[in-house]
């Protein structure tokens, strides 16, 4: 097996990690097909096509990331709303606004999901842990980006440093073409791309002790949740000096602003979006005082995991089998003869009572009752923990 494209990164040497170990660890995360609502699903896969997720010859692993996405033509879409919304104007005597056709296109979206045509590919990826290689047959950083998160997402540890060199690899690459001579070790073919993987103007650099990166970001990420400021900052500072990549910065603050702070401070997660926007506009240096502005927000906001906790119950409750039914007043009633079948049949219309709510069964019978969200006493939780209790109280008091 040839690889096409290489992204070539640097791990420590030699790197603690053993084939048997790194098959028990890629077993956590392995590849499954498209649930019928979902448009992409990513997992490891066998390299060899056998059920060995880890190829291992001469203490060097080969390993396979599959990925499946679904194909539902935006054109498709559009034709089967338009159709519809044809049908609903004759019955109604007036055309669907803007909003009742985004709601349409989103309905047909989900139910012509489940029948659409999926596509899958494979990326591989050769680790030498003896020397402290990472290879990815990827053809930019981007598309390597895919196999590196997964990586991150995947293991316990993985002290990743992007390749250093004196001089760049294009510069060196069309020095060999030009004078027709390339090193010992490379052969000079017939055919020849070299291809710039920069994407904009931000230095795609690691530690440069080589050895610390991940312990930094760790200790980064702890000290933002711990709401300790000052070494949050110190922390910002030393990936900074280092060469990190920003936009790997701003990626885990934008995480850490959904799992770590929620709804506890719902400014946290749209000024984490911003900063990483404002970081790919205007690249470094000036996006150190994003970074930094930032960081500061996250560690001085509350701290609350409650919706963390939250969708993991509600994924539980899924994974144990307790996807019931949809209850019928809450089913699509806009097609003909929805209401023979019951659907939409004794629905109440939120915005037609004084308080905008109404006691109603949303959940299927099977969650009924069931507390997901439980806000804390922190910030604007305390808020939503009184206005909750209300709510809930409403809409369950037929129950």
């Amino acid at each position: 097996m040839w690889f096409k494209n290489l992204q070539i990164y640097r791990l420590p040497a030699p790197w603690d990690m053993s084939a048997e170990r790194l098959e028990e660890q890629l077993a956590k995360k392995p590849f499954h097909p498209c649930g019928s609502q979902d448009m992409e699903s990513r997992g490891w896969l066998s390299p060899l096509g056998n059920e060995v997720l880890v190829h291992a010859v001469g203490g060097q692993f080969l390993i396979c990331l599959g990925f499946e996405h679904r194909l539902l033509p935006s054109a498709v879409v559009k034709q089967e709303a338009d159709e519809r919304a044809e049908e609903l104007a004759e019955q109604q005597g007036y055309k669907l606004g803007r909003k009742q056709m985004k709601e349409l296109r989103e309905q047909v979206t989900q139910e012509l999901l489940p029948r659409a045509f999926t596509r899958r590919r494979r990326m591989f990826a050769w680790i030498d842990p003896v020397n402290g290689w990472l290879v990815v047959d990827a053809a930019s950083q981007s598309k390597a980006e895919d196999m590196l998160e997964q990586l991150r997402h995947t293991l316990d540890s993985f002290p990743l440093t992007l390749l250093r060199t004196e001089r760049s690899p294009m510069s060196a690459m069309a020095d060999w073409l030009a004078g027709g001579e390339a090193p010992d070790g490379f052969t000079i073919d017939q055919d020849c791309e070299l291809r710039s993987v920069a994407e904009d103007k931000a230095a795609v650099r690691y530690d440069r002790d080589g050895d610390q990166h991940y312990d930094v970001v760790s200790a980064f990420i702890k000290s933002l949740r711990g709401s300790d400021v000052d070494a949050a900052l110190h922390y910002l500072a030393r990936m900074l000096v280092a060469g990190e990549d920003p936009r790997f910065i701003a990626r885990r603050l934008m995480i850490l602003a959904s799992e770590d702070i929620g709804m506890a401070d719902p400014t946290a997660l749209p000024l984490a979006v911003a900063a990483a926007q404002t970081v790919q506009l205007i690249g470094m240096p000036e996006a150190q005082l994003t970074l930094a502005h930032a960081t500061v927000h996250l560690a001085t906001a509350p701290k609350s995991n409650a919706v963390t906790t939250a969708i993991g119950a509600a994924m539980a409750d899924i994974r144990a089998g307790k996807a019931g039914l949809v209850p019928p007043h809450l089913r699509d009633g806009h097609y003909s003869g929805a209401q023979k079948l019951g659907n939409a049949v004794g629905y109440r219309y939120s915005h037609d009572h004084p308080d905008g709510v109404v006691a109603q069964q949303y959940p299927p019978d099977e969650v009924v009752g069931v507390d997901y969200y439980r806000p804390t006493g922190r910030g604007m939780e305390r808020e939503i923990s009184t206005r909750l209790d209300k709510l809930r109280a409403i809409i369950r008091r037929t129950r």
